[in-house]
């Protein structure tokens, strides 16, 4: 199916519903980050130090005086959290029971939920965005929104997926967390006036950037996340011109590879 068809048909399944999502939020002010944010992206190992205004690192393994401390740098802090799939590693993985467990999704130890059973994923999921907001992170960064695109062993649909997504972006907003689209950028249209800004992976490798367009347009920023070595630099004249904040790491995201793509500018 094409994306003109995709979105063509998540806006039809979603014109009598969607206003069920489109209220006002609530709560505490929310973090709006500027569209040329400059960041740094770590999940495991010692974290290293970057003149960036944020930092997006694991929410489970950061301490809050790791939060605190980089707050005095006068840094914003995003909190890393999965979403979409299962980590048996987890602290919380055996609240997850079996039937929303579906297939292994590339990672070791790593299986898609079945996100249609939002009645339960969802006290286990705002658990996880109240943990966020009590170590004092700024934003989330919800990962593995885009099972409705794999093999995820469930039927999930886009509608489905915009459904969960939307629902994750407004817990989010209502701990007073700002949240960033992860992925999922075919959905764009219909996402962005609920997020903050998007972070994608590899954009430039797989030609999606332009489906990000709606954040820029608005203002917000996105976040382009290369892993391809032999792109750079080439990739990040695109996405200077494009006014995208990209940088190239590595898959795993350990501190070893990072190479932001506005250094070059000027």
């Amino acid at each position: 199916m094409s994306r003109r068809r995709i979105r063509a048909l998540t806006r039809a399944l979603l014109a009598s519903g969607i206003a069920l999502f489109a209220c006002g939020t609530a709560g505490a002010a929310v973090w709006h980050p500027p569209a040329t944010l400059t960041w740094y992206w770590q999940l495991q190992g010692s974290l290293r130090s970057e003149p960036v205004q944020a930092y997006d690192i694991d929410g489970f393994d950061t301490s809050p005086a790791t939060v605190t401390r980089l707050h005095a740098q006068g840094k914003r802090v995003i909190c890393y959290i999965d979403v979409g799939t299962w980590e048996k590693w987890r602290p919380d993985a055996g609240r997850f029971p079996r039937r929303v467990l579906g297939r292994p999704n590339g990672w070791p130890g790593e299986r898609w939920l079945d996100i249609r059973q939002l009645h339960v994923l969802e006290p286990i999921m705002t658990k996880r965005l109240q943990m966020c907001r009590r170590k004092g992170f700024d934003a989330l960064e919800p990962d593995n929104i885009d099972g409705w695109e794999n093999n995820t062993g469930f039927p999930i649909t886009a509608a489905d997926q915009v459904a969960y997504n939307i629902w994750i972006a407004r817990t989010a907003h209502r701990l007073g967390l700002a949240v960033f689209q992860k992925n999922d950028p075919e959905q764009t249209t219909v996402l962005q006036p609920y997020f903050d800004g998007a972070l994608d992976e590899q954009c430039r490798q797989y030609n999606e950037c332009s489906d990000l367009q709606p954040y820029l347009a608005a203002g917000k920023p996105v976040l382009d996340a290369e892993y391809q070595s032999s792109l750079f630099p080439g990739f990040c004249s695109a996405d200077n011109g494009d006014g995208i904040m990209g940088a190239l790491f590595n898959t795993a995201l350990n501190g070893a590879v990072y190479k932001p793509c506005w250094t070059l500018t000027g």
